[in-house]
């Protein structure tokens, strides 16, 4: 693809676009006149006494700095929220088709307007909780820059790739990749047709690796794979008006000035946008008996300051093999103290191939019960336990949070896709009690 990137996750990166050789200061951070006649500016992640593991931060050496701007003033948020009692509290079983995407011969929608709040909790100015949107769009952002003042961007593209353009640099993401960019980075998104996708937000808290535990130092998404974009500038004037989208307290704003947010020269830090490509995870799966707990999918975790337990875990049910003896190997009927938000990449989620569909979703809120519909659970209580290739050609994947989440009014009522008929896929479980049941004889 043509792609420069940097691989490692949190590392400390030092990069500048070629085109400045010797544009990154030495042996500080702000010297009295930058190379180049650049702005050193300081985007801080954490704050400035976390301990170093966890101090985020990284120096961006810029033609101009980004305090350079009109006055912010409120715009209109459309389908983004955080308001969670718009409606009623709903515990059922709730399933969404997939999405509709705009047909751009209609109506041009780029990444901001494309953007609808589906459920979530918490509040931004307290900095903890989780919201969960959709976005759905067909036009590139243009002359405009979106930044998220509230937290952290978990993108899932689902259709058609992205362009993602950073004060760090650039980056491509495709379906079955993934992105986050961090709180307060710029960025644009550029489309290439019909897109759509999942973002799963969090506040207070930075996504990071799992702990692996008696796993050891390798498995699950290995450090090497996530990738991070090198330093690229434009030095462009904007006459008519750059626009800078700011989410900030749940409400979107805007300024102008009159050139590019993309100019920085050369950075170096540790608090950067970074990809990862799902296909790279080392899956780990039962090879005795039982099924094992959904937590040996996680691919990235927002920690909460209860320790185990998540804002927001994000996991993959990936391709992998089958192979457990005496053992229902479909996911069980469950009932859980977290939240489960589902979305499908693409394929067939394997507890329900049917009604569950790439571009759709499902929220299984807490102790709401659920797990395989009537046509799995009778296939897989009669299959042959043969070894067998699961999910193949399939990914679908979880948003779990410890947070009870409210569904928007956008979700429950203005988006028209909520399946009103998902609890009959389980209506037809039939009673296969027997008392007169004896064990066989070995």
């Amino acid at each position: 693809k043509g792609e420069i990137l940097r691989c490692g996750f949190g590392n400390e990166f030092a990069s500048e676009d070629p085109r400045c050789p010797g544009s990154l200061p030495e042996g500080q951070n702000n010297p009295q006149v930058c190379p180049y006649g650049l702005y050193a500016e300081q985007l801080s992640g954490s704050a400035f006494t976390c301990p170093r593991s966890t101090n985020k931060r990284s120096w961006l050496y810029r033609i101009l700095p980004s305090v350079r701007h009109k006055p912010f003033t409120p715009m209109s948020c459309g389908d983004l929220t955080e308001n969670w009692n718009d409606v009623e509290p709903d515990p059922n079983q709730l399933r969404w088709k997939p999405f509709n995407i705009p047909k751009s011969s209609e109506i041009k929608v780029d990444f901001i307007s494309g953007l609808h709040t589906v459920c979530g909790a918490g509040d931004s100015k307290s900095r903890n909780g989780i919201t969960i949107h959709m976005y759905t769009c067909n036009t590139s952002m243009t002359d405009k820059c979106f930044q998220n003042a509230d937290g952290d961007f978990l993108i899932v593209p689902q259709q058609g790739e992205i362009l993602i353009t950073t004060e760090f640099g650039k980056m491509m993401v495709e379906p079955n990749e993934i992105c986050v960019i961090q709180q307060g980075m710029r960025f644009s998104v550029d489309v290439f047709g019909e897109t759509r996708g999942y973002i799963l937000e969090v506040f207070g808290a930075h996504f990071e690796l799992p702990d692996l535990g008696p796993i050891g130092a390798n498995g699950l998404a290995n450090p090497r794979d996530f990738q991070t974009p090198v330093a690229w500038y434009e030095d462009r004037t904007v006459a008519t008006g750059y626009t800078v989208v700011n989410k900030y307290q749940g409400k979107l704003f805007s300024c102008q000035q009159d050139f590019s947010p993309f100019n920085v020269v050369a950075w170096h830090g540790n608090y950067t946008p970074y990809k990862y490509n799902l296909e790279n995870f080392m899956v780990i799966n039962c090879v005795a008996f039982d099924h094992a707990d959904p937590s040996i999918f996680t691919v990235l975790t927002a920690k909460s300051t209860r320790p185990g337990v998540a804002i927001a875990d994000f996991v993959i049910f990936p391709p992998r093999w089958g192979v457990a003896d005496h053992t229902f190997r479909p996911p069980y009927y469950h009932r859980n103290c977290m939240s489960e938000f589902m979305g499908l990449i693409k394929g067939h989620y394997e507890a329900k191939e049917e009604g569950f569909q790439p571009g759709g979703a499902s929220l299984h809120s807490i102790m709401t019960p659920h797990g395989p519909d009537v046509d799995c659970f009778e296939k897989n209580s009669t299959a042959i336990l043969k070894p067998e290739r699961v999910a193949e050609g399939t990914m679908a994947f979880m948003f779990e949070s410890s947070f009870s989440m409210a569904v928007t009014k956008w979700g429950l009522d203005t988006c028209h896709h909520l399946d009103k008929s998902y609890y009959e896929c389980w209506e037809a479980l039939q009673n296969h009690f027997n008392p007169n049941w004896k064990p066989s004889s070995k």
